[in-house]
């Protein structure tokens, strides 16, 4: 069954990618502002790993919502970071294109914890995937580590390091701002793992 996973480039999909070494990846351009340094990252990754990487490009920038966007929050926005429907969009946008490369499973990097947004938990996981099996092509949508927290994730994936180092987590630039969500996630995940890290203040 050919896999492909929706590579963000931050340290949870890099660990995944690491763990379930996927058939494929697919990063999505849609108009964030870290977008840069998130598709160096996961084609970073995929280099090591051997895995195909493609990248699509869509001009979202106009309905974007919060950090990732430099825009207000939505009023339905739960935290800073929400960008409405963003990862029903991206799903889409992957399978669209996965689905024509013989793509049957699509994994993606959601953890315990996501569930922030209502589209970081199991059942917008299910109810994606039940749209998508339902449809011609039949694709299933999982994410195969959403009982588990990044660090169990992280140590789970053995990956290196030294490439988890390559992770962008930051929603506001290419540079790690070092004070939105991501880059807290980030330092926090570091500092649990037992990395050697200063912390902004």
């Amino acid at each position: 069954m050919k896999t492909a996973l929706l590579l963000s480039g931050g340290m949870d999909s890099i660990a995944l990618a690491w763990w379930k070494r996927p058939d494929q990846a697919f990063t999505v351009d849609y108009g964030q502002l870290a977008a840069s340094a998130e598709i160096e990252a996961s084609a970073a990754v995929c280099r090591a790993l051997d895995i195909p990487h493609v990248v699509l490009r869509f001009d979202a920038r106009a309905l974007g919502s919060g950090d990732m966007a430099v825009a207000d929050a939505n009023p339905h926005a739960p935290a800073s970071d929400w960008w409405p429907y963003r990862n029903q969009l991206l799903v889409t946008l992957v399978a669209m294109r996965a689905v024509a490369t013989g793509v049957e499973r699509l994994w993606l990097g959601a953890v315990a914890g996501d569930e922030t947004h209502r589209d970081g938990s199991p059942a917008f996981f299910e109810h994606m995937s039940a749209l998508l099996a339902y449809q011609e092509g039949g694709v299933i949508v999982e994410a195969p580590a959403i009982t588990m927290r990044t660090v169990d994730l992280i140590r789970e994936s053995g990956i290196p390091r030294s490439v988890l180092a390559w992770a962008h987590s930051c929603h506001r630039a290419d540079v790690p701002c070092c004070s939105c969500r991501g880059c807290n996630k980030h330092f926090e995940v570091l500092q649990e793992l037992g990395a050697n890290v200063a912390t902004p203040d």
